[in-house]
């Protein structure tokens, strides 16, 4: 098949190359200008990517470019590609066209070019855009990659502040997202995104600071979701409802929102196996795990933020190097109070056999609801807490019992009370058993209705009714308040 008439050198070059699939070298570094030697119009690519070259038996044809500078629109929209595309170190003048496409493997590594359109793109291959420099959106809705998508080393600039700089939806990665090493300035949106070979983005700075860094509302990742090594988010990673069948790592990665008010990471609704929250720094923000349903959490009390949200998060394992008081600081960094996270870490200490720690998270769930409370309910709080620590510490009762009957002991044998019955009715009177008699609300011993106090010595007696009276109150509203906690 002859070469098509009005081609130029560069163009007669990459036509003769085609049927063996040879890479035609224009140039080994990208062009910053239209020099004449280095000039290939978009629309002789695309005729060879749509079946206008010949072929050759025993060859791949594929159009493989290196230093080009393409003018004109790469448009192959709607179109099946049968040849692989290469273009390396190529500047691209317009935005290419590869929506609603079918094609083999694309790779445009080290070029340059204004955006990138690949919406409804299919791919019996990988798509590779590593280190090249995008100057406004990649666009990759509903596009399906069966061989993996490689972004590495990417500098990706959106148009505008408002402006996505990546924008998917429902896309769809059978092998591994590798996006790691490249700043993006701008958001990157993953919504309802599918990567089963595992999403990689070490390395990687998302610059977006007090808007959304990172949408993935509803992706579901296998393997492995990894935010770590240097990983920078500036700006809201949004994770809500992902579902990650492996590890979501933070590890030696930075989280800052760029406002406190915003939030970090909201990963509320999520589903992962496990999570390494373990950031280089304190992450800057507020964070949202509400609702979540995760096997194992390891994290460090160096990075948890001022504002945590953990209502309706459940777990099975926490893993940290931090002490009991760290982790009751973790569960009460919520501006508002709820139960369920003192009950779910309550749950887990009692499950691992630390009973005692079980009693003391408790305890401090009941403290933090009391500072919510009117002035009398904080009143009868600290009754309960001071008298039978809300029920789990009962011994402070017998302890208070124990101090209340020695002083009562001591009082009546200096000052006995005076006999009420004749001596034939009354018993031996002994001033341990009547002050027991005294703080035991029922008349046990019959020292009380025989024996009435005088003087100054009856008012302790009335203090020992009273206080008997309070002890068994609080002890039965404070053991009510261990069955029925809510």
């Amino acid at each position: 098949m002859p070469q098509p008439p009005g081609l130029n050198d560069a163009e007669r070059r990459l036509w003769a190359a085609f049927p063996s699939g040879d890479t035609v070298v224009l140039g080994d570094d990208r062009p910053a200008g239209p020099l004449p030697d280095r000039i290939v119009r978009a629309e002789t690519i695309t005729r060879l990517l749509l079946g206008a070259g010949e072929t050759r038996a025993g060859a791949v044809s594929a159009v493989r470019l290196r230093g080009a500078y393409v003018i004109g629109r790469l448009d192959v929209s709607g179109g099946t590609v049968e040849h692989e595309l290469r273009l390396e170190r190529c500047r691209l003048v317009e935005e290419p066209d590869l929506s609603n496409a079918k094609t083999r493997q694309l790779r445009l590594s080290d070029c340059r070019m204004p955006g990138f359109d690949g919406g409804g793109l299919q791919v019996d291959g990988y798509l590779s855009l590593s280190g090249s420099t995008v100057d406004g959106e990649v666009r990759l809705p509903r596009a399906q990659i069966s061989g993996g998508l490689r972004m590495n080393r990417m500098t990706i600039t959106a148009s505008e502040p408002d402006k996505w700089a990546v924008f998917s939806g429902a896309l769809v990665v059978d092998a591994g997202t590798f996006i790691q090493d490249s700043h993006i300035t701008g958001g990157v949106r993953l919504v309802g995104a599918r990567m089963n070979g595992g999403l990689f983005m070490q390395g990687t700075t998302l610059d977006n600071p007090g808007r959304i860094a990172l949408d993935a509302l509803n992706m579901i990742v296998e393997d492995a979701a990894e935010f770590s090594r240097d990983f920078v988010a500036r700006g809201t990673l949004r994770l809500r409802s992902a579902r990650v069948n492996g590890i979501l790592s933070f590890s030696r990665g930075v989280l800052d929102s760029g406002d406190p008010a915003r939030m970090a990471l909201h990963g509320s609704h999520m589903q992962v196996d496990e999570l390494l929250l373990w950031p280089l720094e304190k992450i800057q923000g507020r964070v949202s795990l509400s609702y979540s349903r995760i096997n194992l959490i390891m994290d460090s009390p160096d990075t948890w933020p001022d504002e945590l949200y953990l209502n309706g998060l459940t777990y099975e394992t926490l893993r940290f190097n931090g002490t009991f008081k760290d982790r009751l600081s973790w569960v009460s960094r919520d501006p508002e109070f709820h139960l369920q996270p003192y009950e779910q870490l309550a749950a887990w200490y009692h499950g691992v056999g630390s009973d005692d720690l079980a009693r003391k998270v408790q305890l401090a769930k009941m403290r933090a609801r009391r500072r919510r409370l009117h002035l009398v309910g904080r009143a009868w709080n600290h009754l309960l807490d001071w008298t039978v620590g809300y029920g789990f510490r009962p011994w402070l009762a017998f302890a208070w019992f124990g101090f209340l009957l020695a002083v009562g002991t001591t009082v009546f044998s200096a000052d006995p009370p005076k006999p009420i019955k004749p001596p034939d009715e009354r018993p031996v009177f002994h001033s341990l058993v009547y002050s027991l008699d005294l703080l035991i609300p029922l008349d046990t011993f019959g020292q009380q209705q025989a024996f009435d106090a005088m003087g100054w010595s009856r008012w302790v007696a009335y203090t020992l009714v009273a206080t008997g009276w309070v002890l068994a109150t609080a002890l039965i509203a404070g053991v009510t308040r261990v069955l029925r906690p809510n």
